[in-house]
């Protein structure tokens, strides 16, 4: 992509996006999820209402009056936004493909952390980790990883969520708000799952398409797996075919939505065609 299409396309993401974050999204991300903990602010006289657990000793022998501790929670966070970027990103029947739409989700999201003075980084995954950029805060570190997520090419077409959450464990230290954007065509990450969940405050936004969910009967069909490149004949009008892809199909989605609820994890389905507006701020609202 020539650098002026691409200075193009990130602005007008960021337009779109910025707005969303701004107008919408900011007041929701801060309310959503809290801070690294409490830190001390100041002491003051006690009052009716106050914890009688908060009263500061020392200063009330000193004083002969009770006085209590106050302490404000420490606001600023880490957000990862962890992006599956492999071959199956790439399909979609609606006008847009799912990586159109995960991109634009992505940098919704790391305008909001950005309103909140949150650092903000990424990891693009396919089935091994294709590009990690270190959190960090400010405008031009967001307007970078959206032009990542719009131009970098992956070396590997396939998925590995296991890795990426293994990747993550590893170089995230402290606790970070972790938003997972995939199609979530990919198992076995189960226990890696667990593991970065016990530190991390993990949420799975699913982006998929309409025509993912149910083989249509077109007679026999030549296809290519998006991310192994095979190519073979389907015959799409056998209703064994068309069963077997639909269970395959769902086995995928339960595992997703049981791995990462039986994980303590947050869990967000939308499709291409619909507003993921509406989704992520049903899913913020309720927390």
């Amino acid at each position: 992509m020539e650098t002026k299409d691409l200075l193009k396309k990130v602005r007008k993401i960021e337009i779109k996006t910025r707005r969303l974050s701004d107008h919408i999204f900011s007041g929701e991300y801060h309310t959503s999820f809290k801070g690294r903990g409490m830190t001390f602010s100041e002491v003051r006289p006690y009052q009716y209402g106050d914890d009688i657990r908060a009263i500061d000793w020392n200063v009330t022998a000193r004083y002969n009056e009770a006085h209590v501790k106050v302490f404000e929670e420490e606001r600023e966070l880490t957000m990862m936004l962890m992006v599956d970027i492999s071959g199956s990103e790439s399909f979609g029947t609606k006008g847009q493909f799912k990586k159109d739409i995960v991109t634009e989700i992505a940098a919704t999201m790391a305008f909001s952390a950005t309103q909140n003075n949150d650092k903000i980084g990424l990891i693009l995954f396919s089935d091994q980790i294709e590009l990690y950029i270190p959190p960090k805060k400010g405008r031009s570190h967001v307007l970078r990883i959206i032009r990542e997520l719009i131009e970098f090419k992956p070396k590997s077409q396939k998925t590995d969520l296991a890795q990426a959450l293994k990747f993550l464990s590893g170089t995230q230290k402290k606790k970070a708000i972790v938003f997972v954007i995939s199609d979530f065509m990919s198992d076995e990450y189960e226990q890696t799952l667990k593991i970065a969940s016990k530190k991390h405050d993990i949420t799975g936004i699913r982006v998929y398409d309409i025509r993912e969910e149910k083989m249509p009967n077109i007679g026999m069909v030549s296809m290519q797996d998006a991310e192994t490149g095979a190519i073979q004949w389907i015959n799409t009008g056998s209703k064994s075919v068309r069963l077997n892809y639909e269970k395959y199909y769902q086995e995928k989605i339960n595992y997703f939505k049981e791995t990462f609820s039986k994980s303590g994890a947050g869990v967000v389905n939308t499709r291409v065609d619909e507003s993921y507006v509406t989704k992520l701020l049903g899913y913020f609202k309720s927390r």
